[in-house]
């Protein structure tokens, strides 16, 4: 069961220029940079409240945000969802007709594990299931 909104993911050109605009426009640091060697992407968090968004720049030309951005620009590129088990969920989404992107979580970005639900089942929009490490 998903019992939140995690985080929405913004695919950025510059960190550090986006770590600025969001930092001006939110009028709060962010709380965590980190790179995700996996993914080829850093990442900045911000957090206002329980709302999080995530800023994510391609390190390596041939990575998902790499090619995100030649094909789409700047702007929105996921929204993660919590879940207590991510595991249950994964089976609980497959046998609802759900394709994921890979069917093992993988470790991601800000203590979590994570898997990815094919846009082409979810109206356009990539999915990401979140849980905490524990």
């Amino acid at each position: 069961m998903v019992n939140k909104i995690e985080h929405i993911g913004i695919a950025v050109k510059n960190i550090d220029d986006a770590n600025v605009l969001f930092e001006k426009l939110l009028g709060v640091p962010s709380y965590k940079m980190e790179t995700v060697e996996t993914e080829n992407v850093v990442t900045s968090f911000f957090q206002t409240g329980t709302n999080k968004i995530e800023l994510l720049m391609a390190t390596n030309p041939e990575s998902a945000i790499a090619r995100f951005l030649e094909k789409k620009g700047e702007g929105i590129h996921h929204i993660a969802f919590d879940v207590e088990d991510i595991q249950a969920e994964i089976t609980r989404l497959k046998n609802e007709g759900f394709v994921l992107i890979t069917d093992v979580p993988k470790k991601g970005a800000d203590n979590k594990l994570v898997v990815f639900l094919h846009p082409k089942n979810t109206n356009g929009v990539l999915v990401e299931l979140c849980q905490e490490i524990k």
